[in-house]
């Protein structure tokens, strides 16, 4: 590489940097190669470099924008343009070259804040350099531009995410101008969201939406007038009300006094009475209807001679712990085949020493010995040799004799039937003194006689006392009794008995208030068994009672209302029982 007068350019050398100085070339003998036309040694004058390169790069600027056109008026804080590197001449050599590029670059770098706020927009952006070819046109001497100094003139190579991408993303909003601002506002979407966002978005909220934000006009209300007769109208609708709600009132009156209240007030019966005026345990010390007359002193029955309270002790009965009614009897030990058969020895063995001690002192005659058909030759030896057919018939008459006596040993201690019967009461009735137990057995339908025939018999025969109760509802059985009495009644009220059969038409005695109750027979009007697939039976309360409330057995009794199924359980204080069955059936549901 050469410049115009044939000297040779070369890197400057580390050492000589202070000088400005080139390496010098060498010759073939080792002695410097004398440059032709060099400059004299010295100091290189810089400024004065400096100044030609910016004399050159002015002038090549006048002739660029002549070439353009007239531009437009600049102010005076943007008449000082950025320097641009100067044009490259044959004449400088590469170092004056490289000078004039790093300043016009520091000069750039330089520029006022307002100068750089508001830069001029470039009305041509040069192609990014692609080949060799182009980045060589804008050097000196056929030279590339260093890489530092064309970032300064083209574009970033990364393309849209280089440079200017950075910047535009990045722009502060003070320096971007008014009409860009006010261009971006204009351009403002504004349009809602789109359905699939709006499906999307749970926290969408339309009535935030741009119409929302949107400051509307007020509009002045309009006077509305109420129409003639409104108030009217509306109280003549609270008065067929109130009527409406009397007449209510009146007919539920009417029904519990005619005793048809069905399904009317249910619930007052679980309603809990009011305390009295005076307890029955200070009747005897207060005299008045009421605690209002302790008030009083003169009314205090506590230091009268006809108080209840006297120096006396008074020592109630004693009474029996009701718990030990409830203890089981003590069972006997159970005893093994083989102790068994031991204690049976052991006794007949004593049974039989006693008896020969008896014998003995003369007391008992000795019994005949036993004679058996094994034994025969043995105890009668000659007499069988003798006569056998005699002796044989004699055995014989011993056997069935003895036969005899032992079957007339166990009619004796058999029981008779009369007795066997007072036997069977009495342990029912030591049953029932350890406790009275009872329960309550609630039937959908008891339209198959044969089950009314159970409940009945079976009542009697375990000595339980009740009533069952036929509805066209539903059927109540109440029964009460002891434990073991009890506890064979729930098993057939609740395993045994098929509420579900029917077993078709029923011998009904004449004159029977059931033959005459179309919701008791077998058979519906049309003549065909009527299905008892859902019947069932609910056991609804047990528990255990100070006492019997029912005398006997008091059998079905047919009620047609509820007033006639609570008349007969009133006397018996029961009749919360028939609640609890309209009430149960209905939690079910």
């Amino acid at each position: 590489m050469a410049d115009m007068s044939g000297n040779v350019l070369k890197r400057p050398h580390p050492e000589d940097e202070d000088n400005n100085t080139q390496k010098k070339s060498r010759s073939n003998n080792g002695s410097p190669l004398p440059t032709q036309g060099a400059p004299a040694p010295g100091k290189v004058d810089i400024n004065k470099m400096v100044a030609e390169a910016k004399a050159k790069a002015e002038a090549v600027r006048a002739r660029l924008q002549a070439a353009k056109g007239p531009s437009p008026a600049v102010t005076p804080a943007e008449s000082s343009p950025s320097p641009t590197p100067p044009a490259s001449s044959p004449a400088m050599s590469k170092l004056e070259q490289m000078k004039a590029r790093v300043a016009a670059a520091t000069g750039k770098a330089n520029a006022t804040p307002q100068q750089r706020a508001t830069p001029p927009a470039p009305s041509f952006q040069p192609p990014p350099f692609e080949d060799e070819a182009m980045s060589r046109g804008r050097g000196g001497l056929d030279v590339g531009l260093h890489p530092a100094l064309l970032a300064d003139t083209t574009t970033d190579s990364r393309g849209g995410k280089g440079r200017q991408g950075m910047q535009g993303k990045f722009a502060n909003r003070r320096t971007e101008s008014p009409i860009a601002g006010q261009k971006r506002r204009d351009q403002l979407d504004l349009s809602g969201p789109s359905m699939e966002e709006i499906k999307s978005n749970p926290y969408f909220d339309p009535s935030l939406g741009p119409k929302a934000t949107v400051a509307k006009p007020r509009h002045s209300r309009q006077l509305i007038f109420n129409q003639k007769g409104k108030y009217i109208q509306q109280a003549a609708s609270l008065r067929r009300q109130a009527q409406l709600e009397a007449m209510k009132k009146r007919i539920a009156e009417r029904a519990r006094q005619a005793g048809i209240d069905e399904d009317l007030d249910v619930e007052k019966a679980f309603l809990v009475p009011a305390p009295p005026a005076i307890e029955w345990w200070d009747e005897g010390l207060v005299n008045g209807s009421d605690y209002s007359a302790i008030d009083d002193e003169k009314n205090l029955k506590i230091d009268t001679p006809d108080s209840i309270v006297t120096l006396y002790v008074q020592h109630p009965v004693l009474l029996e712990p009701p718990q030990e009614k409830h203890m089981p009897a003590q069972k006997p030990m159970y005893l093994t085949p083989k102790e068994q058969a031991k204690i049976r020895r052991q006794r007949r063995m004593a049974d039989l020493k006693e008896q020969q001690a008896k014998i003995r002192l003369g007391l008992e005659p000795a019994p005949p010995p036993k004679v058996k058909k094994s034994n025969l030759m043995r105890v009668l030896g000659e007499q069988a040799v003798k006569d056998p057919t005699a002796v044989e018939a004699r055995v014989t008459r011993e056997i069935a004799e003895r036969r005899e006596k032992h079957e007339a040993a166990n009619e004796e201690r058999k029981l008779t039937k009369e007795q066997r019967r007072e036997k069977l009461a009495a342990q029912k009735e030591k049953d029932a003194e350890r406790g009275i137990i009872v329960s309550v057995y609630r039937i959908d339908n008891l339209s198959n006689g044969r089950n009314r025939f159970k409940i009945s018999k079976n009542a009697e025969q375990n000595s339980l006392t009740g009533v069952c109760v036929m509805h066209p509802k539903f059927n109540l059985v109440i029964v009460e009794g002891g434990a073991h009495s009890i506890n064979n009644y729930r098993k057939l009220m609740l395993n045994r008995i098929d509420w579900t059969e029917n077993a078709g038409p029923n011998a009904v005695r004449e004159g029977n208030r059931e033959a005459h109750m179309s919701w008791l027979a077998a058979e519906d009007e049309k003549g065909e068994l009527k299905d008892l697939s859902l019947n069932t039976c609910t056991l609804l309360w047990e528990g255990q009672e100070k006492a019997r409330a029912f005398r006997k057995w008091l059998g079905a009794r047919v009620c047609e209302t509820d007033a006639e199924a609570k008349d007969v359980l009133a006397r018996a204080k029961m009749e919360n029982f028939w609640t609890l069955a309209k009430t149960s059936k209905q939690a079910e549901f």
